[in-house]
């Protein structure tokens, strides 16, 4: 693996990193003492990200995207990390999966949504589900032309912006010798279609400004044509596509870990106590090349997995593997600067606090690191049966 960057990759670098200070950074506060991010807002980074080129970077060139590879995508994400994950959010990369749409579903969803005309989110949390995609009870009954869907989903992220959500829901049971099977099929719906009702949950701890809502749909009537995938195939439309996810969680929390330990570094150095800059101690300054050491193999992990992910190589425990240090690092990255910062590092004047709350969701969603561990633990374990 060459871990030089292309010329293109360090402009790009450069670039998202200057659009994050210039029109994302700025807004911080406001955001965090608000817990909303204005409507007028969210259209005028949409629109500078566009005008700029970041946004869609993960689509395809062909349908309008900018057609990044894995790892451009990594460091951009990265660089994104940075900011407040309500504001970076709207610098919108959509769902991979969309890019699962056939037929008419390419122009009333993915090309708008590339051209930041739509929004989506992803509906696939349950109340007694979590990460068990098929434990999910939401139904979707097979009718004469089409399907009626029942049931809920919770904690499914921006689903009060969004446009449309990617619901996924079982259509069918089979009888296997390790017990019932439940076969899950994707689907497509827009946002008022009747018996779809979206509410907002209960407040977060973390990420204010970036809401997560309830989902129900009662009689809610789908047609054929807003099957996403093949019907009972959703299963393989989520694994298919849903690796990427994770690599962007990687990045992103190897970002919000370079700034923290930036600020943790400037303040070790100014910081005086006892006549000279507590960096000076032994007990801050192990503290912050352990910090530094946690952050350099959570980046190589990221960026290797997307190395592999753009030549067809990358596995699930590759993608995990990332997700699950990057995600844990960034919680021992964050409490460590706090404990540098004192006193003041709890402090809502300074972002550190905000990003030591935002940091603990990391290790749940896009996959716990329970999940993790298991994905990583099953492949070795493959890898020895043959």
């Amino acid at each position: 693996m060459d871990f030089a960057l292309a010329e293109e990759q360090s402009l790009l670098v450069e670039s998202i990193r200057a659009f994050v200070a210039r029109e994302l950074t700025p807004h911080e506060e406001a955001v965090e003492r608000t817990g909303e991010v204005p409507p007028g807002l969210i259209a005028e980074i949409r629109a500078k990200a566009i005008a700029a080129g970041f946004y869609a970077a993960n689509m395809p060139v062909a349908l309008g995207g900018g057609g990044l590879d894995a790892v451009s995508i990594a460091l951009m994400e990265r660089e994104l990390g940075r900011t407040s994950f309500a504001l970076q959010y709207i610098v919108a990369r959509p769902s991979n999966i969309l890019r699962a749409c056939r037929g008419a579903q390419v122009a009333r969803y993915l090309e708008p949504t590339i051209r930041g005309e739509r929004v989506e989110c992803l509906a696939m949390t349950e109340p007694g589900a979590g990460s068990d995609l098929r434990a999910m009870t939401t139904r979707a009954a097979r009718v004469p032309g089409g399907f009626v869907v029942n049931g809920r989903k919770h904690f499914i992220s921006y689903a009060d912006v969004a446009d449309y959500a990617i619901l996924f829901a079982a259509t069918g049971v089979d009888e296997t010798p390790r017990g019932p099977r439940k076969r899950i099929t994707a689907f497509l719906v827009d946002k008022g279609t009747p018996g779809f009702t979206v509410r907002r949950g209960s407040q977060a701890v973390s990420h204010r400004g970036f809401h997560h809502c309830e989902l129900e749909f009662t009689g809610c009537r789908l047609g054929e044509e807003q099957v996403l995938g093949e019907v009972d195939r959703g299963f393989e439309v989520a694994t298919r596509w849903l690796g990427a996810t994770r690599l962007t969680v990687a990045a992103q929390c190897v970002g919000r870990a370079r700034r923290i330990l930036e600020m943790a570094s400037e303040w070790a150095a100014t910081r005086v106590q006892f006549g000279r800059p507590i960096g000076r101690f032994q007990g801050v300054s192990f503290a912050l090349a352990d910090m530094a050491v946690a952050i350099a193999a959570a980046e190589k992990l990221t960026l290797a997995a997307a190395w592999k992910h753009d030549r067809g190589a990358m596995t699930d425990a590759d993608a995990a593997m990332a997700k699950l240090y990057a995600s844990e690092a960034l919680g021992r990255v964050a409490d460590a600067g706090v404990q540098i910062f004192g006193g003041s590092g709890l402090m809502s004047n300074l972002p550190l606090e905000r990003f030591w709350r935002d940091a603990r969701v990391e290790r749940i969603w896009d996959g716990t690191s329970e999940i993790q561990r298991h994905i990583i633990a099953r492949d070795l374990i493959r890898r020895r049966d043959g």
